[in-house]
């Protein structure tokens, strides 16, 4: 072998490598079902359980992609803590991320926009045609009425709930 040869060979690899970065951890808050894709809707690819560690790998709008010690997957942004556990009142963090209530201002924020960085929400653009689609699923109440009859469906009373002024009883 030449020299130029045996130094490519070392050379070579360092060209190729790139640091590990480590992922950043957290803590599962609840139990919840990892998706395969980052929606609502996506296929099952395992599950959580509340206190569970995990790598935070990737987050995309509203979810998180995390690697478990058994699977990795997506799952919503209020299902995990980021950082790492501690022993204090976790119920109390529970709380905190599902009020929106994290922080020491106490300030709540927007869940509908929780996770939409500034340059998806400057990107986001009106689309009449699908809010024309959501609108045609609307029912007038006697249809809701049509439609809970032919399913026999029966109207269950709450006791402790009181109609508000004007509200059909």
């Amino acid at each position: 072998m030449t020299s130029k040869f045996k130094a490519l060979l070392f050379i070579a690899p360092l060209l190729y490598w790139q640091p590990v970065i480590a992922a950043e951890t957290g803590t599962a808050l609840k139990n919840d079902i990892l998706r395969k894709e980052p929606y609502a809707d996506a296929k099952t690819g395992g599950s959580l359980t509340r206190g569970e560690p995990v790598d935070i790998l990737k987050k995309q709008g509203a979810w998180l992609q995390i690697k478990t010690k058994k699977t990795t997957g997506w799952v919503r942004l209020l299902s995990v803590k980021r950082g790492t556990s501690t022993s204090g009142n976790q119920t109390a963090g529970v709380l905190a991320a599902a009020s929106g209530r994290a922080g020491t201002g106490q300030v709540v924020s927007t869940t509908g926009i929780r996770g939409l960085n500034e340059e998806e929400l400057k990107a986001a653009k009106f689309n009449e045609t699908e809010v024309k689609t959501l609108e045609g699923y609307t029912l007038s109440a006697d249809e809701g009425r049509q439609f809970a009859n032919a399913g026999k469906l029966k109207p269950i009373v709450f006791a402790n709930l009181k109609a508000a002024k004007g509200d059909a009883k």
